[in-house]
């Protein structure tokens, strides 16, 4: 079946490199399952884009009959198709699918609010207590592994990663630990041509617009 991957047609400049089509884009690369990139409006999210994800955000996956919103549940769809994401043993199931979920649920759920108020200028803002615990606990992970799950690269440290290499995230951790662990997972091949490739898919469309 074809697994195709939507995205925004174009997007600023500012969360470029950053959108989160580029966590399917990664997982599908390291996966080395063939895939396409289509695109939804960024301007005029229509009833088409509302139909497949009703908050009109990306990304979305379809796979074949199948479509699906959530970038986690989409990573999740694509580590049943290929052990390099997720292990097929019981433990290492088991291990990547609960930091998959803290993932989502103790680090996003904490970071993106953070992030919000951050812009404001305030880093120090009311959640940056809450913040700092969180990251000094996963820290406190990391120190004794290389990766999260199954002692190899998962699904898991995608999902993480990407959280944490946002710049004003990966500042207020301020840890090199953390750092290392970011530098590990970006330096992998598949998010290299990941990122590459959404950026050009963007720039595409500035040329696009000048050329209109």
């Amino acid at each position: 079946m074809a697994l195709t991957v939507w995205t925004y047609d174009w997007v600023p400049e500012g969360p470029r490199g950053f959108v989160r089509d580029l966590r399917l884009r990664w997982a599908l690369q390291e996966a080395g399952l063939s895939y396409s990139v289509r695109s939804t409006p960024f301007d005029d999210r229509g009833s088409e884009h509302l139909k497949r994800q009703p908050f009109g955000q990306v990304p979305f996956l379809t796979d074949g009959d199948i479509s699906i919103f959530e970038s986690g549940a989409c990573l999740l769809h694509l580590a049943k198709k290929s052990d390099k994401l997720m292990p097929r043993d019981a433990a290492g199931e088991a291990e990547t699918l609960q930091w998959v979920i803290a993932a989502l649920n103790s680090i996003e759920m904490v970071s993106v609010p953070w992030w919000f108020l951050s812009l404001s200028g305030d880093r120090e803002n009311g959640l940056a207590g809450w913040m700092r615990m969180r990251l000094g606990q996963l820290e406190n992970v990391l120190r004794t592994r290389e990766w999260l799950a199954a002692s190899r690269f998962t699904v898991a440290d995608l999902l993480m990663a990407d959280f944490l290499r946002v710049p004003k995230v990966r500042d207020f951790a301020a840890s090199p630990v953390i750092n290392a662990y970011i530098d590990r997972a970006c330096d992998r091949e598949a998010f290299r041509k990941a990122f590459a490739d959404q950026l050009a898919h963007f720039q595409a469309a500035d040329e696009s617009k000048r050329g209109s």
